[in-house]
């Protein structure tokens, strides 16, 4: 039997290393943008950010020698650049883009206040030097129909405001306040107060949260006591992880909390941190908000220079992926991977970031730590807030037809109806309630006649939805509720992260079976159930919620 080469030179060995090289060119254009950053795994995505922030998008040849930086294949540095929508990926051939690219939201919200309309006319005519693209929720739900150009949100965007952003600039968002301010009104007291109380404190801390019922509330309700205590369960290291990057159409209480309060969710954060023990704290920020990643940069660094933080903080710009704002997703993502969903178990408070047991939060949970956690009748002030039952209080993102859309803090258990007419002005002139989603695009979709079911975690399952992240979005009578479903199942094909083919296959075969003229409610039916039975997460399980309710509380909204 032959193992050698048989003829010729066929098998000749190879000579240097596979695949393409960099130039030198390339290897001093990396070494100048990434100057600064560790070059090591987990910062993968902070080096792309910074070569595409400094050449306008990630050339194959810069990849390449990016590649070489941080001791990876090529393919894991292309595999990830391509995985995430905020990175474009150019041939070295290829002509300059644009020097400002002009992203238009597509989501509800926006589509509601006439985006769809104004992404039309300005891809038919680009202002001089832009490109026009469309992009999803942008967190601006409150004031839509949104735009970004490049990195800064122009909000209430027309044709005429945008152009003037073009020629001179966006209008500056606020400055989120700064360290002075809030230690002026008291602010870190609850993180002292918890410090010098030690070990000691923690089982008392676990028995405030619980008698105040807090849960996470980034949509999952977990009784935040209990994630507490796993994570206290198992051996350290441990690490704390910040997630803020919420990115469900609708939602945009994070962005609220932050511009407003940024200290008291960083309080909230090392407030979680000090109870399990956590060595380091990680912030994963959406990037569509740069005015807040510069603003917590900032902070940060007083935080640090006053001698407050006590560990490290370290704060991560996400990449235009929804799917990462589950929470394993996330972690990946950290890691310098793409953000595919993990299997569980293992849960993250077992083996999260690194392998290690980590507690994640959404910011606002942290939000509302110091108040329950430092007051002497904290738990007792946030849990009585709550209607017809229920404990507590929460954000709600209500945006759509209504007089006075924004963040409003109301109590779980608050109604459609008293969010429409006792914190939004009541509806739009000339618009009557005709349906609403109580948790996004993932909540389902339920008419005007049950807008006075109680909204919070639970309450709305026998009718086949659920309130989520409490972005509440308000439909009416001249609204085509068809044509809403259609959109939010366009945004989950689009998002859907491919890993499992259920998601990956059933989203955009949805999106197919949703087109005029008829929808078959049959097919539709089998395809959510064959989705929520098999995705491994909860995007691709969620999808077909708003198709199924509509089918269900709506019919004669179907075609």
């Amino acid at each position: 039997m032959t193992t050698g080469p048989t003829s010729g030179n066929a098998m000749a060995p190879r000579r240097g290393p596979r695949g393409r090289h960099p130039s030198e060119a390339d290897r001093a254009a990396v070494a100048v943008a990434v100057a600064g950053l560790a070059p090591v795994r987990e910062m993968l995505i902070e080096h792309l950010h910074a070569l595409q922030d400094r050449h306008g998008g990630l050339r194959a040849g810069h990849l390449v020698a990016l590649a070489e930086v941080l001791r990876l294949a090529p393919v894991e540095v292309f595999e990830v650049a391509s995985f995430y929508h905020h990175f474009e990926i150019l041939e070295d051939t290829a002509p300059a883009p644009a020097p400002l690219t002009i992203r238009v939201c597509t989501g509800l919200p926006c589509q509601l206040a006439g985006g769809g309309a104004l992404l039309d006319a300005l891809a038919a005519a680009p202002p001089s030097g832009t490109r026009v693209a469309a992009a999803p929720c942008m967190g601006a739900c409150h004031r839509a129909p949104a735009c970004a150009l490049g990195h800064d949100l122009v909000e209430s965007a027309t044709l005429t405001t945008v152009a003037a952003a073009v020629q001179s600039g966006p209008p500056a968002l606020p400055s989120p306040p700064a360290l002075d301010a809030y230690l002026a009104q008291g602010g870190y007291t609850a993180l002292r107060t918890i410090r010098q109380a030690g070990d000691a404190g923690r089982e008392a801390m676990l028995a405030t949260l619980e008698a105040a019922s807090l849960r996470g509330l980034g949509g999952a309700g977990f009784p935040t006591s209990r994630k507490w205590r796993l994570v206290l369960s198992q051996p350290g290291p441990r690490h704390m992880v910040v997630n803020a990057d919420e990115g469900e159409p609708g939602t945009f209480k994070d962005r609220y909390c932050l511009e407003t309060e940024p200290h008291r969710v960083l309080e909230g954060m090392l407030i979680a941190a000090h109870a399990v023990g956590a060595e380091a704290c990680w912030i994963y920020l959406r990037d569509e908000y740069p005015h807040l990643h510069h603003a917590l940069r900032r902070e940060i660094a007083a935080l640090d220079a006053a001698g407050i933080a006590e560990l490290p903080i370290h704060l991560r710009r996400g990449a235009g992926a929804y799917i990462c704002g589950e929470e394993t997703a996330l972690l990946e993502s950290l890691e310098g991977r793409r953000g595919y969903p993990r299997h569980k178990p293992p849960f993250p408070g077992e083996q999260g970031l690194f392998g290690r047991p980590t507690l994640i939060h959404n910011v606002e949970t942290l939000w509302f730590l110091p108040d329950v956690l430092g007051e002497p009748d904290g738990a007792a002030r946030f849990a009585g807030h709550g209607r017809r039952g229920r404990q507590g209080l929460r954000f709600f993102s209500v945006s759509g037809r209504v007089r006075d859309p924004g963040e409003k803090l109301a109590p779980a258990g608050v109604t459609a109806r008293e969010l429409i007419e006792e914190f939004s002005g009541g509806m739009a002139k000339g618009h009557r309630l005709a349906a609403y989603l109580p948790g996004g695009a993932s909540g389902g979709i339920l008419p005007a006649s049950m807008a006075d079911l109680p909204l919070d975690f639970g309450t709305l399952d026998s009718v086949g939805c659920f309130v989520g992240s409490g972005a509440v979005v308000i439909l009416s009578d001249q609204d085509d509720l068809a044509e809403a479903v259609r959109n939010l199942v366009r945004f989950f094909r689009d998002e859907s992260c491919g890993q499992c083919t259920p998601c990956r296959v059933g989203t955009a075969k949805a999106d197919a079976l949703l087109r005029p003229p008829r929808w078959d409610r049959t097919l539709l039916e089998e395809l959510a159930a064959a989705m929520a039975d098999g995705s491994i997460c909860g995007l691709g399980q969620a999808a077909m919620n708003p198709v199924r309710s509509l089918l269900r509380h709506m019919p004669e909204a179907v075609p």
